[in-house]
């Protein structure tokens, strides 16, 4: 049996609070995305909670694509939980493309793997590559017009697409006024 308080505490516990936040961002991301799609909640809920673990320092192999490490850790975590089998294999399959346009996927892997995609743009999305990137304006400011671009990419879903062209119209507004503010020494 899966227990989704255990779950949800040990996304806290190793992803902290920007993991559950996260988390949270993407499952309000989902119910805005899916319209009147037909859709296994349960399996989005369970996938969009593991599908970081691999990120998380202490599961994180260095060398590993985090998708594929927590595709791993999941079917860890997942093996003994009474999951059917068509279950867990939708599971892992959101968890491994969630960064990816793989096609003839399932409703549930496109749904998280868009909401995932536009939980980089907008104002959330500006904030996470300047927190990375404190020193390094420049580098900040380039890696967020290639994500602009990846993510746009990445769509699937109608509405995520009508999303993404707000975000990314807010996104670019802020950062033309940070090319003005900085006259271009960033």
């Amino acid at each position: 049996m899966v227990n989704c308080k255990q779950i949800e505490k040990m996304t806290i516990e190793y992803g902290g609070q920007w993991g559950i936040s996260h988390v949270r961002r993407l499952l309000k991301l989902i119910d805005l995305i899916s319209g009147n799609k037909d859709y296994d909640k349960e399996v989005i809920w369970i996938a969009t909670h593991l599908h970081d673990w691999g990120a998380y320092p202490n599961w994180k192999i260095k060398e590993m694509d985090h998708a594929a490490r927590s595709k791993e850790i999941a079917s860890e975590y997942l093996a003994d939980k009474a999951l059917s089998s068509k279950k867990l294999l939708l599971i892992l399959e959101c968890i491994e493309f969630h960064h990816s346009k793989f096609p003839n996927r399932c409703i549930e892997s496109i749904l998280l793997s868009d909401a995932d995609a536009l939980d980089f743009l907008g104002s959330i999305g500006l904030f996470r590559v300047f927190s990375k990137q404190t020193k390094d304006l420049r580098k900040a400011y380039n890696i967020i017009k290639q994500k602009i671009i990846s993510c746009k990419e990445a769509l699937q879903l109608e509405k995520s697409k009508e999303i993404a062209e707000d975000r990314i119209s807010r996104m670019n507004a802020i950062l033309k006024q940070f090319e003005k503010d900085s006259f271009g020494f960033f």
